[in-house]
């Protein structure tokens, strides 16, 4: 009698594609492995199989188990990579295979508050209705039952209405229904060929549908990944604009904060900014330059033993309109752009820098909870702040390369044509033409309002303060306002606080910044203790620090500029220290270096410390 045992089809999944081979339930896997290597046309030794799409659980090609056994049964996908494709990147696999949720990356490296909101309900509850339920107390009927938080009607009827869900109210709606989103994904558009494709000659030679990317269609983007961001309090942006108003040229600076839950909208993310960080920069009337910024390492550092992340960015468009009662001029509005092409190519850019974690992505990034802020003009033709993200369909554009601005047209973008160097994918976008039908239309040009998404701007009534000094110590990279960081402003600040708590006399981002960065006494290896004092608002631990022998020098510098002695700078006491005792007329020697400097100055020449 001989023995029959049924045929399964195995998927194998390899970066040239899938395929499906034949196999039994007592086929070894030494045998299975042997018959992928002749479907794909490899040696034995040429690649690997393993059962996730992580490489995690790899099949021996030397072991004598059944494929029962490894519990490989029929419809089962297994992932082929390669020798040496180590790198080879999760977007050559096909898109279109499903997602076995063992393959997609933990939550452990989201953000907390993603990890936070992906634990809530998230349903929308209701009371009972008087007049339409028509049951008990503890009954439910359509008029009362929760709601989903992607409810569309809900969101429609908010005040004031929400056009696009929250991110995790749409992660919802994919991981709906029956399925539980076992098959969920989410995919990254890209615009560039696929690697690994050797049946045809490298672009432009030659090209074929499994390496080419498919055409892109802009639609506008149904979820935002923040749905709030709020100021802690008004100085903030004031100190921001006092630059605008002072020289009339604009200005940029990235925004320091953290995210938490925003109760307003079911499982929404809110940006709430502490500090804004002014880099180096070249600003005009109409435009601004970023320049190399040597703080940059030192900003992140310090922010993130704040527990502070950059959160997105803010410029200014201000052109005022009457000085003699403050107007500005109203520019941004539904008859010109609310953001210009090359501002949304730069948001992208800082969006594609500042990925946002995502379990259900291969990648293990999906989008991006960076936003734009602009201080522009509003129709009372007062200072408003107005943000925005870019979608990620502009965000795979930007960073692909695909999308230029338009020289004489600022709310017109262009999608790039192909060339010898760069294929570029078709982009289309849909509109109405003349007679109301829906047209589709190359994107050559294209309206950028497809490619941005609305934020609502707040200040909260109770004003938050991460940093509490009541003081303003001067802001960095303002040197062409005679605003300078140094130990004379040093000295000044201090003499003129009027708080006794040393912890909120220090409790300023950009007096940290300065004694973490300055050139003659950086504090950046013993600044830890204070920064843990401002985290936790902890005046012990700022106590503590203030005995230490750093600080302890420090003061002794500010006195030294200042011209008294380190027990006569009392932090309660109005007005600024003593002037210093006028220049001899003789030359001077510096007690730290020795050199010899002219008369009249104050600073060695030499090691740029005070004179003594």
């Amino acid at each position: 009698i001989t023995e029959t045992h049924p045929k399964s089809i195995i998927r194998v999944q390899s970066p040239d594609g899938m395929k499906k081979v034949p196999s039994t339930k007592r086929e070894t896997a030494a045998g299975f492995i042997k018959q992928v290597a002749k479907e794909f046309g490899f040696n034995s030794n040429g690649f690997s199989i393993y059962q996730n799409r992580n490489k995690t659980g790899e099949i021996d090609s030397k072991t004598s188990k059944s494929l029962s056994i490894l519990k490989i049964k029929h419809g089962d996908m297994l992932y082929l990579y390669p020798s040496g494709s180590v790198g080879v990147p999760a977007e050559v696999m096909d898109t279109a295979a499903a997602h076995s949720s063992t393959s997609l990356p933990s939550t452990s490296f989201e953000d907390s508050i993603d990890q936070y909101l992906a634990k809530q309900d998230g349903k929308i509850y209701r009371n009972r209705d008087a007049q339409l339920c028509r049951h008990g107390a503890l009954g439910k009927c359509v008029h009362c039952v929760p709601l989903e938080p992607f409810d569309e009607d809900y969101l429609n009827h908010l005040d004031p209405p929400v056009k696009q869900m929250s991110f995790h109210a749409y992660i919802r709606k994919l991981t709906g229904g029956a399925d539980k989103g076992k098959f969920a994904a989410l995919e990254n558009i890209s615009c560039k060929i696929k690697s690994g494709c050797e049946g045809h000659p490298p672009w432009p030679e030659g090209i074929c549908t499994k390496c080419q990317p498919s055409a892109i269609t802009l639609n506008r983007q149904r979820y935002r990944h923040v749905d709030n961001i709020m100021f802690e309090h008004h100085t903030i942006a004031d100190r921001f604009l006092d630059y605008w108003r002072k020289t009339g040229s604009q200005r940029m600076g990235y925004l320091y904060g953290r995210y938490t839950e925003h109760k307003d909208i079911p499982l929404a993310i809110r940006a709430e900014v502490a500090a804004i960080y002014e880099p180096p920069q070249n600003a005009t009337q109409n435009s601004l330059e970023l320049l190399e910024d040597p703080r940059a390492a030192a900003v992140e550092e310090i922010a993130a033993k704040l527990g502070l992340v950059k959160v997105g960015w803010i410029f200014t468009d201000l052109i005022s309109e009457d000085t003699r009662i403050g107007t500005v001029r109203y520019s941004r509005n539904q008859d010109s752009y609310y953001l210009s092409a090359e501002e949304c190519i730069t948001s992208g850019y800082f969006q594609n820098l500042h990925s946002n974690p995502c379990r259900l992505s291969r990648d293990g990034h999906f989008g991006s909870k960076f936003v734009t802020v602009v201080a522009t003009g509003g129709p009372d033709n007062q200072v408003h702040f107005e943000s925005y993200q870019v979608s990620n369909q502009c965000m795979a554009l930007v960073r692909d390369e695909c999308l230029l601005p338009c020289r004489d047209a600022p709310e017109l973008g262009y999608a790039k044509e192909s060339s010898s160097e760069q294929y570029v994918p078709d982009v289309f976008f849909k509109d109405k033409d003349k007679f109301g039908n829906d047209v589709t239309f190359l994107a050559r040009p294209l309206p950028v309002e497809y490619l941005i998404i609305d934020i609502t701007t707040t200040f909260p009534k109770d004003p938050q303060f991460t940093f509490s000094s009541t003081e303003r110590f001067p802001i960095e990279n303002r040197d062409v306002l005679g605003e300078t960081q140094d130990f004379h402003s040093l000295s000044t600040y201090l003499s003129q606080s009027s708080s006794t708590s040393f912890l909120n006399i220090v409790s300023d981002f950009h007096l940290l910044l300065f004694l973490v960065t300055n050139e003659v006494m950086p504090l950046r290896d013993s600044i830890g203790l204070i920064l843990e004092a401002v985290k936790t608002s902890n005046e012990d631990l700022a106590q503590t620090w203030k005995k230490s022998e750093q600080w302890a020098t420090i003061e002794q510098l500010c006195s030294t500029v200042g011209g008294q002695p380190p027990s006569s700078l009392d932090y309660g006491a109005v007005g600024g220290p003593s002037a210093a005792s006028s220049s001899s007329s003789a030359m001077w020697s510096c007690l730290h270096c020795t050199f010899m400097n002219q008369p009249g100055t104050e600073l060695c020449e030499m090691c740029s410390l005070p004179r003594g």
